[in-house]
């Protein structure tokens, strides 16, 4: 519903001060998406898919402006050697990353995110981790995941839900003081008799 790709059966979404409802084509040039399974072009280059995206979100760019972005973008990223490859030769969390550089290219202000880490190693997983938390300054992100360390690690406020309700919501801190109890492992002693012939 907040990427206007359902419209909600009730209420009023307002982003950045703008009615998704009456203002959608508004909302779109200040949103960035990054969905849960990645939606890349396998014949285009990782540099192609920055600047097509770069240059839909942000037509205003000069070609100066925008070769400063993509630069910046495959810096941040961490895919300028893998610049010039075309997508279908990347690994799963490369795939990832310029997803996550494609939704924040532009002028994302506010930029929502499906599992950005699902399938990913661990090692990928951290790093995305750090691109996150390098562009979340002066935007707001919104993500999901089914990680409550990446939550914590990332979040200033974390949202639980069950079966589409809203359970809780607030600080990490706040949420693991409240319901982090932890796991509880009981262990029951028998007293073991060996079988004699």
């Amino acid at each position: 519903m907040l990427t206007g790709l359902y419209p909600p059966t009730s209420g009023t979404i307002i982003i950045n001060g703008k009615n998704l409802k009456t203002d959608l084509s508004m909302v779109r040039t200040e949103l960035g998406v990054c969905p849960q399974r990645d939606v890349l072009f396998d014949n285009l280059t990782v540099l192609e898919h920055l600047l097509l995206f770069a240059s839909i979100k942000a037509p205003q760019w000069t070609p100066k402006e925008l070769q400063q972005q993509i630069n910046k973008t495959l810096e941040d990223v961490e895919l300028t050697q893998h610049q010039n490859k075309q997508t279908h030769t990347l690994s799963g969390g490369m795939k990832r990353k310029l997803s996550i550089g494609i939704a924040f290219i532009g002028r994302s202000r506010t930029v929502i995110l499906d599992e950005p880490t699902s399938g990913v190693d661990p090692c990928s997983r951290r790093s995305i981790w750090d691109i996150l938390l390098k562009y979340r300054e002066g935007r707001t992100v919104i993500f999901t995941t089914h990680h409550l360390d990446e939550a914590e690690a990332l979040s200033d406020r974390v949202a639980v839900l069950q079966q589409g309700q809203l359970r809780c919501c607030g600080p990490p801190s706040c949420l693991t003081e409240s319901y982090g109890q932890g796991l509880s492992l009981t262990l029951t002693k028998q007293v073991w008799h060996p079988v004699t012939e």
